[in-house]
């Protein structure tokens, strides 16, 4: 098992991705936007409140955003794995900039 704090800024993004295991969330800071589905769609987003905690299913397809600069726990037990529903939104296949 193992736990981990995503610091993001306002506005960020988290393209629709799924994974392999179950997970546990819970907002330390900030507002979370959560949606499930194939889309990035915030109109579709539950909002999350510091204090809110939820859970994602093994290979729930879900997305996010921020509103303000944001901290989310998540906890999971391991082996991580991250896959993006469109693998051109995965940040490791792009090219570099220069």
């Amino acid at each position: 098992m193992f736990t981990v704090e995503l610091a993001m800024p306002d506005g960020y993004r988290i393209p629709p991705h799924f994974h392999p295991t179950d997970e546990a969330l819970e907002v330390k800071q900030g507002t979370f936007l959560f949606g499930t589905g194939d889309t990035l769609d915030l109109a579709k987003t539950k909002s999350m409140k510091v204090g809110d905690k939820g859970s994602v299913q093994a290979n729930m397809h879900h997305f996010a955003a921020t509103q303000g600069a944001t901290i989310v726990s998540v906890t999971s037990m391991g082996p991580f794995a991250l896959i993006y529903v469109n693998p051109a939104d995965d940040p490791q296949k792009q090219p570099a900039k220069p």
